[in-house]
C-alpha cells in the first residue's frame, strides 16, 4: 500500500522550534510500524506546509498532495490530528469526500477513524471546535495586539520606513527605535527639495538616481509611489501611528498586461482621528514642513496628467506598450498632433528601470481609427463570433474551475508518462523481472485510462454545452441589436462603447493586437470586464494560461462591482438611431 504523509504548522514560532519534524516523524514511524502489512512510503510522498494557516486551502504541500491523490499515487494519507489538515470542518469535509472518490484512504493518527457513526460524529465535533479555537485565538491575539498599540508597547511594523533602525534584541520595541544617519539626511532633504516652488516627485526620483542613493529595497532606480510614501509618513515627525490604512480585497487588476501573480489586498487611508498613537520616535522633519509638503502634494495631485481631460481620446487607459507592457499615455505634441506615449520611454525613473522604452511614439488618430473599424467590422458580420464560439465549444474556453481541473488531468497524465518511461527503463536494464514489470505497466496503463477518461467527460460536458449555446444566442442578439447605429454614434457613445467591449489594446512597433471582451448577458453590459473576471484577482496557474479574443465572463459577475450605468445608456443610444425609438424605451429594455 502506497502512503503519503501531511505535516503543518501555522507560525514561524513553530517552524523554528521544529514541531513539523516531529510530525514528520510520527508519521514514518507508524509507516514503519507497518511495513509488514505493504505499506511503503516514497520520499517524494512527505508533504509539508512551514507557517500556513489551517484556514485556508491554499498551500503548496496540500496542492501536490491533492495532485497525487488524483493521480492515483497514494493509496492512504496519514496526518496526526484533523485540524493539521484543516482548522475549518467544511474544508475537512471537502478534502476527505475528494480522496475518497479517488480510492484514497485518510487515517488520524490522534484519532484512527472507522465506518462507525460514531466515530464520524466526532469528526465533526473535533472540527467545529478547531474552528472555534481557531476565531477564538484569532480574537485574542487581534485584541491583545490592539491593547499593546495603546500602551505603546508594540510597533505597528515589522520592516521599519527608510532612515530608522530597530533594536536587534527587541524590534518591535518603538523605544529602541533610532535614526540611520545616512538615510536620515536623504529624507530630510527630500522634504526640504519638494518645498521648494516647482520641484516634483520626478525631479526628486531623478536626482537621487543621480547621486547614486539607493532605493529603500537597494535598487539603483527611484520611483513617484516610492518618494510619496516617505513624504506621505506621519513617523518622520516624531510619532509612530497605527492603524493608518486599512486592507480590503482588490476590485481591479493591478495591470492588463503583466502576470497575475499573488493578489494582494488594497491598503484603504483612514482619517486621521481613528489613528492610534503608540510612542515617540526621533524626528526627522518639523510638523510645519510636513503639513506644507502634505498641502502641495494634495494640490499637485489634482493636477496630475492622469486627470487631464482636455483633449479627447478613444482609447484613453486602454492602450499598452507591446515592448515593456506598461501603460501608454496620451498628450498632444506642438499643439497640433496627439499621440499615445509608453510611460517607460524617455522617463526611466517613472519606470523604475534601468534602461529606457525603446517603443515608437503612437498616432493617435490613426490607432483610435483602426480600432474602431475594426470593432465595427467584429459586430457587423457573424462570422467572428461563430467562429469564437466553435472555438469555445472544442473546448478553448472554458470557465476557471473547469480549466484547473483540465490542467490537473494534463498533469497528472504526463507524470504518468514519465513513470511508464522509468519502469522500462529499468525493464530493459534487468532491475525488475517481468512479472514485476508486467504488472506495474498494466497498473500506469489503468491509471492513464482513467485520465483520458475523465478528460473525455470534461470535453463532453453536456451542461457547458448547453450554456455555450445560450451564450452564442445572447452573443447574436447583442450584436444585432448595437451593429445598426454604429456609423451614427457620437464620441461619447463611442467611447462608452470601448470601454465595454476593448479589454486591452497592445502596441508592438506596427502591430496592433486588440483583445476584446463581449457581454453574454444583460446584466453584463452595465460592469467593465476587469470587474466580472474574478480570476484575475488570483493565481493564474489555475487558469490553463492561455489568452482568448473573447471571454464570456457575464455568469462570473462579481458582486462587489459597481454597475456603470453609462454603458447600458450608450447602448441604448446607439440602438435608438437604428430603429427610431425613443432612449428611455431602449435603456428600459437593458435594465
Amino acid at each position: 500500500m502506497r502512503v503519503a504523509i501531511y505535516g503543518r504548522v501555522s507560525t514561524s514560532h513553530q517552524v523554528d522550534h521544529q514541531t513539523i519534524e516531529q510530525q514528520l516523524e510520527r508519521l514514518s514511524a507508524h509507516v514503519h510500524a507497518h511495513a509488514a502489512e505493504g505499506w511503503v512510503l516514497d520520499p517524494g510522498h512527505v508533504f509539508r506546509d512551514d507557517g500556513y494557516s489551517g484556514a485556508t486551502l491554499a498551500r503548496p504541500g496540500l496542492d501536490r498532495l491533492r495532485d497525487a491523490v488524483k493521480s492515483r499515487e497514494c493509496d492512504r494519507v496519514l496526518v496526526t490530528a484533523p485540524d493539521r489538515l484543516a482548522r475549518n470542518y467544511v474544508h475537512q469535509m471537502v478534502l476527505l469526500e475528494e480522496w475518497a472518490r479517488f480510492g484514497c484512504i485518510a487515517e488520524f493518527l490522534d484519532r484512527p477513524m472507522s465506518d462507525d457513526p460514531h466515530d464520524h460524529l466526532l469528526l465533526q465535533i473535533r472540527g467545529a471546535v478547531a474552528e472555534y479555537e481557531r476565531t477564538l485565538i484569532a480574537e485574542r491575539m487581534r485584541r491583545g495586539r490592539l491593547a499593546k498599540l495603546r500602551a505603546g508597547l508594540l510597533l505597528p511594523w515589522t520592516y521599519p520606513p527608510y532612515g530608522y533602525r530597530l533594536h536587534p534584541d527587541r524590534p518591535r520595541d518603538p523605544r529602541g527605535v533610532t535614526l540611520e544617519p545616512a538615510e536620515a539626511a536623504v529624507v530630510a532633504e527630500l522634504f526640504a527639495l519638494y518645498r521648494e516652488p516647482g520641484t516634483s516627485l520626478m525631479d526628486l526620483a531623478r536626482h537621487l538616481d543621480a547621486r547614486g542613493v539607493p532605493t529603500p529595497s537597494g535598487k539603483p532606480c527611484w520611483s513617484c509611489p516610492t518618494i510619496r510614501g516617505i513624504l506621505c509618513n506621519p513617523t518622520y515627525i516624531g510619532q509612530v501611528y497605527a492603524q493608518r490604512t486599512r486592507c480590503r480585497p482588490p476590485t481591479h487588476r493591478r495591470s492588463a498586461t503583466h502576470p497575475i501573480g499573488r493578489s494582494h489586498d488594497t491598503a484603504v487611508p483612514q482619517p486621521a482621528d481613528t489613528w492610534i498613537p503608540v510612542g515617540p520616535v526621533p524626528a526627522v522633519v518639523s510638523q510645519a514642513h510636513f503639513d506644507e509638503v502634505q498641502a502641495k502634494l494634495a494640490t499637485n495631485r489634482s493636477f496630475a496628467r492622469r486627470n487631464n481631460t482636455a483633449h479627447p481620446y478613444l482609447l484613453r487607459v486602454l492602450v499598452s506598450c507591446g515592448r515593456c507592457g506598461m501603460a501608454c499615455t496620451a498628450r498632444v505634441a506642438n499643439g497640433r498632433t496627439s499621440y499615445y506615449l509608453c510611460t517607460g520611454k524617455g522617463r526611466r525613473t517613472s519606470a523604475s528601470r534601468a534602461a529606457c522604452c525603446p517603443a515608437r511614439y503612437i498616432p493617435a488618430d490613426q490607432l483610435d481609427e483602426v480600432v474602431w473599424n475594426d470593432l465595427c467590422a467584429l459586430l457587423r458580420e457573424p462570422e467572428p463570433l461563430a467562429a469564437a464560439v466553435a472555438r469555445a465549444h472544442g473546448g478553448a474556453w472554458l470557465p476557471q474551475e473547469l480549466l484547473a481541473r483540465r490542467e490537473t488531468l494534463r498533469r497528472a497524465q504526463a507524470h504518468l508518462g514519465q513513470q511508464l518511461e522509468r519502469l522500462t527503463d529499468a525493464y530493459l536494464r534487468a532491475v525488475i523481472p517481468l512479472d514485476e514489470y508486467e504488472r506495474r505497466r498494466r497498473d500506469l496503463e489503468q491509471r492513464m485510462q482513467a485520465l483520458a477518461g475523465q478528460e473525455e467527460l470534461l470535453r463532453n460536458d453536456a451542461a457547458r454545452q448547453q450554456h455555450l449555446a445560450g451564450v452564442a444566442a445572447s452573443l447574436e442578439a447583442f450584436r444585432t441589436r448595437v451593429q445598426h447605429g454604429l456609423a451614427a454614434a457620437t464620441f461619447e457613445q463611442r467611447r462608452q462603447l470601448v470601454l465595454l467591449l476593448i479589454d486591452r489594446v497592445v502596441v508592438t512597433d506596427a502591430d496592433v493586437e486588440i483583445r476584446y471582451v463581449l457581454p453574454t448577458s444583460t446584466e453584463s453590459e452595465h460592469v467593465r470586464f476587469c470587474q466580472l473576471r474574478k480570476d484575475y484577482f488570483h493565481d493564474p496557474s489555475d487558469f490553463g494560461g492561455e489568452e482568448h479574443p473573447i471571454a464570456a465572463a457575464g455568469d462570473r459577475l462579481d458582486d462587489d462591482a459597481q454597475r456603470l450605468p453609462g454603458f447600458g445608456q450608450a447602448l441604448a443610444a446607439i440602438a435608438e438611431i437604428a430603429d427610431g425609438r425613443p432612449l428611455e424605451a431602449a435603456a428600459s429594455e437593458l435594465a
